[in-house]
């Protein structure tokens, strides 16, 4: 009798020309990705319908002309049909591996990059700002620079890795000032900011000589100064928000708007101060949503958001790949930092910034945009949860990794692979 083996009549995966099937490399994907995170993107994107559901009769009454009136819900269904491309982009990204997530960010950014020396000459100037341009359709090529910007930054200050000498510091600092200028031509002093955010954190994980960090800090606060004096759209907004609003401005509704509901909310359709709120069912939704379903529900989906952020970065804590480490990290900062941006806006604790809020907010680029960035985010963070790391990652630095529980020398050089 032959002895019993498990699995030794299983048939194996079929490999045409030593390729995995398309099926074997699903169950992989499946197997590798981090799924509670996806199951949280996906119930904030269920959630965000619901609330363009309660936003759309708002925004479609105010822009609704004595020739054309609109459909109640007729931003619904046009946010159902984005998030249906949206999806469509979220998984065929994320089920690329870590070197072509790489690859593809790296070559968005050139795109993007082109396209945003672009703005300023052939963009469409929309409520007095030049940020979008029309090449088979309308979008904001910073949309999708941000993701992109990201995977560069953090493959730039990988490089220190095979050689700390490189200037590394200084080619990531140089391409973010470049873009800050882009973006305050058109004018987005909102953006410019949220990318400098993002440029903070990720050189402050990276690593780099505490002396030149202060240097390059010292640096972008003077800048930071400067502008306030220079720019004339950041001191408005600064201004304006510094010297209080009022009931006419934009934030003092959504302000106003976001606490009418109560703890409870008035109810699903019930809303009344989201008629007189611009820009309802994009910047200013978490108004809406706290109006009718009440600061319950606001509180949860900032949880959400929160949620979402210690997720990653508990994925990340045994991460032994410094561009996977630097690239997750700054994605997860991209995607928190505009939400918390948009919410304080809303809560009138921001001045007014013209981001929506990902997941949740209508529309179109940025729809897609936000699920590049979370397709980027799930391909980056995959790992193969039979292989434990036997090498030193950010976790056992702080002392909550995998590698701390490895006590003696064997441990630390054995390589346990369990299928």
């Amino acid at each position: 009798m032959q002895p019993f083996v498990p699995g030794a009549k299983r048939k194996p995966a079929h490999i045409p020309g030593g390729k995995l099937s398309r099926w074997s490399q699903l169950k992989i994907w499946w197997r590798e990705i981090d799924r509670a995170l996806l199951g949280l993107v996906l119930f904030l994107m269920a959630g965000g319908a619901i609330a363009v559901a309660a936003a759309s009769p708002a925004s479609a009454d105010r822009l609704s002309t004595s020739s054309e009136t609109l459909d109640p819900l007729y931003f619904f269904y046009r946010h159902l049909g984005w998030q249906a491309v949206a999806l469509c982009i979220l998984f065929s990204v994320s089920i690329l591996s870590r070197e072509n997530a790489r690859r593809l960010g790296v070559v968005i950014a050139a795109a993007m990059l082109g396209l945003l020396f672009l703005v300023p000459f052939i963009g469409v100037e929309i409520n007095g700002a030049r940020r979008w341009i029309v090449i088979g359709m309308q979008f904001q090529p910073s949309e999708f620079l941000k993701p992109a910007f990201v995977i560069v930054v953090a493959w730039v200050l990988s490089w220190r890795m095979r050689d700390p000498n490189l200037p590394v510091l200084w080619i990531v600092t140089g391409l973010t000032g470049l873009i800050g200028a882009l973006l305050m031509m058109q004018p987005n002093f909102g953006e410019a900011m949220l990318f400098a955010g993002v440029w903070g954190v990720m050189i402050l994980l990276a690593g780099i000589p505490l002396k030149r960090l202060g240097i390059v800090m010292g640096g972008g606060l003077f800048l930071l100064t400067a502008t306030y004096f220079l720019y004339d759209n950041a001191r408005h907004r600064i201004d304006g928000f510094l010297g209080g609003g009022t009931a006419y401005d934009q934030v003092d509704l959504a302000s106003r708007t976001l606490l009418a509901g109560g703890w409870t909310g008035a109810g699903y359709g019930l809303g009344l101060r989201k008629m007189s709120l611009p820009e309802a069912h994009t910047d200013y939704i978490f108004s809406v949503i706290g109006e009718e379903f009440g600061l319950i529900v606001c509180g949860f989906v900032v949880l959400l958001y929160l949620t979402i952020i210690l997720r990653v970065l508990m994925r990340l804590v045994d991460e032994e790949d410094l561009f996977a480490l630097l690239a997750g990290t700054g994605l997860v900062a991209l995607l928190g930092g505009q939400a918390f941006i948009n919410i304080l806006v809303n809560l009138q604790l921001f001045p007014s910034k013209g981001m929506t809020l990902p997941l949740i907010s209508y529309g179109g680029s940025s729809t897609m945009a936000i699920a590049l960035t979370v397709g980027l985010l799930i391909a980056i963070t995959r790992r193969n949860p039979y292989l434990k790391t036997t090498t030193r990652g950010l976790g056992d630095l702080l002392g909550i990794g995998q590698g701390g529980a490895m006590k003696t020398p064997e441990a630390r050089v054995t390589r346990e692979i369990h299928q």
